[in-house]
């Protein structure tokens, strides 16, 4: 028991950064994926395409932020340039750009378009820079290429305003050369940090996480504390060869795993560092606009499946809408963005809980439960050091049919919660509603609608005291 207190201790002192914190306050964002791609109906370019294919004739950047912002979404990230190569940017650092198409011309930048469209819309900018260039021909050529594509990062960091988001892939496959390049990525890092101190690094970055697929699919369990590494078993040790090399006594964190950390994934941890995820994914079955796709949007349902189960999973949801050849979002798929932010604000319009009376099970502790009203970090409740364990009761100011209860912690002082119940009092009689693990950030528990005039939240275990900072009744 000891031990587990310990451990525990150690956990939440683990807690997000000022950017981290704004990119998960924001929740819901979008990619817009868009290049050459969109023109030859490909998914990855190989760099050879000419630059006379690209030629949007009706782009209207605003009509993207327009849908964006009916469906919720708070910020966009732009694929500036994708493995292909081609910049959606006047680059003075290559020639395969927007600078040498027809369109606008060649004086038009994309990105530009995007971002002050962003700026005007009030939602936050970001940008996508692939590491793979299959055009540029020093790619594979180590600090030559890295030169060259911190060159090109430099131009998007200094000439778009402010960024919350850089957004990195993995992929690294052969340049024009046949070779393949050895990223840099502590250069990539660092120049960041200086031009854009505030803008998150996603998903080959620190500071942001990939969920593990590109389905939508999330966890139970989805925590934001996470081994830097873990032990492996003494007797896998044991059966190696080498078991004196340290290599094969421990080992990274996939995340592709499903337990990220778990209390008995975390008794190995050989580090600990907040990385909190982000679910990415299409509105449609590929990430580029393919005409032949235009029957195949998501359903308002499917997404909103998606986002109950990302936001409010303790997860960002990163959704990719590409534009069309027009250089517009699609109709079918302004509709559909529309239907689901409709649906969310609707349901969520009123907060049930703000009239309500709200009290704990015990002491008030240190905090008082009526904290818990103000969606904020500024108050919160928090039982006793030592009560790992608390019943939050909401007393309604009438009975109302109830099928949402959202929980938040207050993860400045990191993710402390394991497992909850929500009960509901049906006729004198209390009735357990739902029930589930971690919360963290944020969870959106749905439940069939019950009438009643009193919601209890019951935490039933916690790492050291739960620190509560909202509770909203729907």
């Amino acid at each position: 028991m000891y031990e587990h207190f310990e451990l525990d201790k150690k956990l939440v002192k683990c807690a997000p950064s000022a950017r981290q914190l704004a990119v998960e306050e924001m929740e819901f964002y979008a990619f817009a994926h868009f290049t050459v791609n969109t023109f030859t109906d490909k998914e990855w370019g190989d760099g050879t395409e000419p630059e006379s294919v690209f030629n949007p004739s009706a782009l209207d950047a605003d009509q993207w932020v327009d849908a964006l912002k009916a469906a919720g979404i708070k910020g966009l990230i732009l694929t500036c340039k994708h493995h292909d190569g081609f910049c959606l940017w006047p680059s003075a650092y290559t020639e395969h750009s927007v600078k040498n198409s027809p369109y606008m011309n060649g004086q038009g930048d994309i990105v530009r378009e995007v971002s002050e469209a962003c700026a005007r819309g009030g939602i936050k900018f970001g940008v996508y820079l692939s590491p793979w260039d299959r055009n540029a021909q020093v790619y594979g050529q180590g600090k030559p290429y890295d030169d060259y594509f911190c060159n090109q990062l430099t131009e998007l960091l200094t000439q778009y305003g402010p960024l919350f988001t850089v957004w990195f892939d993995g992929a690294c496959g052969e340049g024009p050369n046949g070779k393949k390049q050895v990223y840099d990525w502590n250069r990539y890092y660092a120049l960041i940090r200086k031009l854009q101190p505030d803008a998150a690094i996603a998903i080959s970055g620190p500071d942001i996480r990939w969920c593990g697929n590109e389905a939508g699919d999330t966890r139970e369990s989805e925590w934001s504390v996470l081994p830097t590494s873990v032990s492996i078993e003494d007797e896998v040790a044991a059966n190696s060869q080498t078991s004196d090399d340290a290599s094969f006594r421990e080992k990274k964190i996939s995340e592709m795993d499903r337990d990220l950390g778990s209390r008995t994934l975390m008794q190995r941890a050989n580090g600990l560092v907040w990385r909190p995820s982000e679910t990415d994914t299409s509105i449609r079955p590929g990430w580029f606009y393919h005409d032949h796709e235009d029957d195949k949007v998501r359903s308002v349902e499917t997404l909103l499946d998606i986002w109950y189960r990302t936001v409010g999973g303790n997860s960002t949801l990163l959704l990719n809408i590409p534009p069309d050849r027009r250089g517009l979002f699609h109709e079918v798929d302004v509709e559909r963005l529309r239907g689901m932010g409709e649906y969310i604000r609707r349901t969520f319009a009123v907060n049930l809980a703000e009239d309500a009376v709200i009290t704990a099970d015990r002491d008030n502790g240190y905090d008082l439960p009526e904290n818990v009203k103000c969606d904020c970090y500024d108050t919160y409740y928090k039982p006793f050091d030592g009560e790992n364990s608390v019943t939050l009761n909401i007393k309604l100011s009438e009975s109302q049919s109830v099928t949402h209860v959202v929980i938040k912690e207050c993860i400045p002082y990191s993710q402390r919660i394991e497992k909850y119940a929500i009960d509901a009092k049906v006729g004198g009689e209390w009735v357990e509603v739902t029930s589930g693990t971690t919360v963290g950030y944020k969870k959106i528990a749905k439940f069939d609608a019950v009438e009643t005039d009193e919601i209890r939240i019951r935490i039933l275990d916690s790492r050291v005291c739960p620190i509560i900072s909202f509770v909203g009744i729907y």
